[in-house]
């Protein structure tokens, strides 16, 4: 596993080949996917394997290892606790990026999204040559809402619900885009 970021109580990692099933038990959480597919798996368990993993190790070698979505564990107990992502559109320009991030329930709460949240944004805009990052959350999602908050992020528009996600709680209400720019960051 190759490091690619530090904070305080965690690290995040790039995903290898045989970490189908960290993600294939996080996206199984009825709670975890509350807001994203209405509580039910995201995707059937060979997909996970056969075309996930492989994307996701892909765009490391796309971005050279700049980018991606990468697994994040404790420190102190070497637990897996979920993914963060930054990350630019797949032909979209390399300083615009995408802020994600999807946590086992026994991580909410503890400020783990916050924390590494504002550690990508540190990298991204001080190391990466990022201009922009974005973020996307349902308007039914408080708690993701308030981490983009936190870290200086704010909304910028309201966006309508994906159709792939038209049957999830608060889906008529739609969505907010949230950004931040490489100057608010440094006036923060």
């Amino acid at each position: 596993m190759t490091d690619y970021l530090e904070s305080e109580r965690l690290v995040l990692r790039q995903f290898t080949a045989q970490d189908a099933d960290l993600l294939i038990e996080l996206d199984s959480d009825p709670a975890v996917m509350r807001f994203l597919t209405g509580g039910e798996p995201s995707l059937p368990d060979d997909v996970v394997r056969d075309e996930v993993i492989p994307s996701l190790l892909d765009a490391y070698d796309r971005w050279n290892g700049r980018f991606g979505l990468f697994a994040a564990y404790e420190k102190a107990t070497g637990a897996f606790i979920g993914w963060f992502c930054l990350r630019p559109q797949r032909t979209g320009p390399l300083d615009v990026v995408e802020l994600g991030y999807r946590l086992r329930r026994d991580a909410w709460g503890k400020g783990y999204a916050t924390e590494l949240s504002n550690a990508l944004l540190d990298k991204g805009f001080s190391e990466l040559g990022v201009s922009t990052v974005w973020g996307e959350t349902m308007v039914s999602n408080v708690s993701s809402q308030r981490v983009m908050e936190k870290v200086g992020m704010s909304v910028v528009e309201s966006i309508p619900t994906p159709d792939d996600m038209q049957g999830v709680e608060g889906a008529e209400r739609g969505g907010y885009r949230f950004e931040i720019t490489r100057e608010q960051w440094a006036r923060r």
